[in-house]
């Protein structure tokens, strides 16, 4: 598929992304943002205890480290007013029902809006206790999975794995 093709796809999406402030996910933010910057929205899930630590765990670790370089530069002060309008941290985690939203007004609006689900969430260190790494890592997908299937415009389901 040629690349404008996939750009193209991307237009007027709603995308709900897990394990947002991993590496994987941090760098596809990136892309998405710089190439395709017409998304609709963009739900980022963050382990955080409150809505106010997830923002402030979106900024410290995804959007204010270098990666992020070339968006400031192409923005520069609209960079800001850009991203709240894509961007909407949602505090939760994956090792729990409903991926631990307990949000339900924004659960709802999860499940009628989001087209593509990019569930990077899990834990990469293979020395982890294994009842965390089990949690995180399969039960994790699980419950990504059943979230999932309340989604009534799903097109795009997507899964990364970490292999040996």
């Amino acid at each position: 598929m040629e690349e404008s093709k996939i750009v193209q796809y991307f237009e007027g999406k709603t995308i709900f992304i897990t394990g947002a402030t991993g590496y994987l996910a941090k760098i596809f933010l990136e892309k998405i943002l710089r190439v395709q910057p017409k998304l609709k929205k963009l739900f980022l899930l963050i382990r955080a205890e409150d809505k106010r630590s997830a923002e402030q765990r979106l900024h410290e670790e995804v959007l204010n480290t270098e990666l992020f370089r070339v968006l400031k530069e192409k923005y520069g002060a609209d960079l800001c007013p850009f991203l709240l309008s894509k961007i909407i941290p949602v505090c939760g985690d994956v090792s729990y029902e409903n991926l631990g939203i307990s949000d339900s007004k924004l659960r709802e609006e999860m499940w009628q809006e989001v087209d593509i689900i990019v569930n990077s969430a899990a834990t990469t260190r293979f020395d982890e206790r294994y009842d965390v790494a089990m949690g995180i890592n399969a039960l994790g997908a699980m419950h990504v999975q059943k979230f999932a299937r309340k989604c009534s415009k799903l097109e795009m389901f997507l899964h990364v794995s970490t292999g040996n």
